[in-house]
């Protein structure tokens, strides 16, 4: 019983308090009042247990658990600890967007003899290297208006997800950097035309910017968009890495008016975006549908980007591809481990491929299948550092997104309250009064330092390894721990394709490796997924 009643104690003492404080300090007894009075609401509150159990004292632990991402940020977590990524990687982003010294001291603190190690194999003969030649051209013959594309640039994340002032920086660095501004699927708002920096459209389920009152494709508002001079390619979104397979609402409440205009949605409502797409149902009809968005666009490249699911699925994309004889200008490949869109923690970590799976899957499926020369890859999923970038190109990339990198480089303190509205730096918030916080001028510079210093940092380590050109990169020149701890080549732990085995009259007696043995036989163009199903 004693022990019942002691908790009470803290809260029952403020009364007696306050009353022998009243002759001498009539603030300190009010302030003592007060607590007794909240001790009062918290014994009868119906909602919190914990504070009906130990009134006044138990406000303090949900004050410790609000306050707890900082603690662990400033004073527990662990330098290179990833969650989701180290102090060490935004340590870095800061310091190249700053102009600072980027450089580390008194060695690595990695440990590199476990099984996450990786490093790049070097020559005793380095090479010096032009960032200023590390682009990509995207579009083959089929393209009136091709693109050539840096080799790092701003991964889509939609006005409405991050605020007007911070599309406005993103979008100037990128024109500074001469490098490319994917707009999201929000579609592209006024912010993103004020620093005219190269635009990547994406369209996604909900055709923002290109729809219909009834929320479906409008070719005439699409075409009118996309001949604008500042979009350079079109990405058709089938899913993303943050929530493969699941479509989103933005509540009516937040709908503003810029983001209504941007959208071409309606106020007072609900902004949908459909788990998939009305404008195809096949992988025939989506190819067909790629080649008239091209034409709309007045020849510029048209791609796809998605998070790789069921190999089947992907497989009947590319037969597709085959029996059209007609291709995408690019594909995007982005990894489970994307994240700047808010979903539920299902979602987030246990649905989609992870971006080196997808990404090697579905370069070396477009090897087997003779297409690869066809089509340029892209890669998304935790882009932050030069050698992430180098790996994904051994990997079969032919460029890198970064999205998070760039919301480092824009102030981002991975406060992890993107889905909140109550962003503290102001990146990822409608709120005007926080949004305030980004000087666009000042932080247009640090995206575009960002980008330059990457890029030259993967200079740096291309010209180690004795490489040419970024194009040269390949599994051979990395290395990787495997599980017993031996040190082995990338290519050694891939399981490739021969080019053209996928295809009819290929050498029967090469092996096909998993997944292709399992699922490329089953799956057929005019269907998602196996035939036996």
């Amino acid at each position: 019983m004693r022990q019942s009643l002691s908790r009470y104690l803290p809260w029952l003492s403020t009364a007696p308090a306050a009353l022998l404080l009243m002759p001498f300090s009539p603030w300190a007894s009010a302030g003592l009042a007060g607590l007794f009075v909240l001790g009062c609401i918290d014994l009868s509150q119906t909602k919190q247990s914990i504070r009906r159990n130990y009134p006044l004292t138990g406000r303090l632990r949900y004050g410790l658990e609000y306050i707890r991402p900082e603690l662990r940020q400033y004073f527990l977590e662990d330098d290179e600890q990833k969650l989701p990524f180290s102090r060490n990687q935004r340590a870095m982003v800061y310091a190249r967007s700053k102009v600072q010294n980027d450089k580390l001291g008194f060695g690595s603190i990695k440990d590199m003899y476990t099984g996450q190690s990786e490093w790049i194999a070097h020559s005793m003969q380095p090479t010096t290297l032009d960032p200023a030649s590390f682009r990509v051209q995207v579009g083959t013959q089929q393209c009136q208006q091709p693109y050539a594309l840096s080799l790092f640039n701003i991964s889509g994340m939609s006005f409405g997800a991050l605020s007007g002032n911070a599309i406005k920086a993103l979008n100037k660095g990128a024109a500074l950097g001469q490098f490319a501004h994917d707009t999201g699927e929000g579609s592209i708002s006024k912010h993103h035309r004020e620093g005219g920096g190269d635009l990547i459209w994406q369209i996604a389920s909900g055709y923002f910017g290109c729809r219909t009152a009834d929320g479906r494709f409008d070719p005439d508002r699409f075409a009118e968009q996309a001949r604008s001079p500042q979009v350079k390619m079109i990405e058709l979104k089938l899913s993303q890495g943050a929530k493969p397979g699941h479509g989103g609402v933005l509540p009516k409440a937040k709908v503003s008016p810029e983001i209504a205009e941007a959208r071409g949605v309606p106020l007072g409502q609900d902004c949908v975006s459909p788990a998939r797409h009305s404008a195809f149902s096949t992988p025939i009809e989506l190819l067909m549908f790629v080649g008239r968005l091209r034409e709309l666009s007045g020849g510029k490249p048209v791609g796809i980007k998605l998070c790789v699911g069921h190999p089947s699925e992907w497989f009947s994309l590319v037969k597709a591809m085959i029996e059209l004889d007609q291709t995408p200008d690019f594909m995007v490949v982005d990894g489970a481990e994307g994240g700047t869109g808010a979903a539920p923690i299902e979602f987030a970590d246990h649905v989609g491929m992870p971006l080196r799976d997808g990404l090697s899957l579905v370069h070396s499926t477009l090897v087997g299948a003779g297409l690869r020369d066809r089509i340029k890859i892209g890669a998304s999923g935790k882009v932050i550092s030069a050698f992430d970038i180098a790996r994904c190109l051994a990997l079969g990339a032919d460029w890198c997104n970064s999205a998070r990198g760039f919301m480092f480089a824009l102030g981002c303190i991975q406060s992890r309250s993107c889905h909140t509205d109550h962003c503290p730096t102001g990146v990822a918030t409608q709120d005007p009064v926080r949004q305030r916080a980004i000087v666009v001028t000042d932080k247009a510079e640090r995206v575009y330092y960002f980008h330059a210093n990457t890029l030259h940092a993967l200079t740096d380590l291309l010209g180690a390894a004795g490489l040419q050109h970024p194009g040269q990169l390949s599994p051979q020149h990395l290395m990787v721990r495997n599980a017993q701890g031996q040190a082995r080549t990338l290519a050694s732990t891939l399981e490739t394709l021969l080019p053209g085995q996928l295809l009819p009259g290929s050498d029967p007696s090469a092996p096909m490796p998993s997944p292709f043995a399992d699922f490329w036989s089953l799956s057929q163009a005019h269907r998602w997924g196996l035939d036996s199903v």
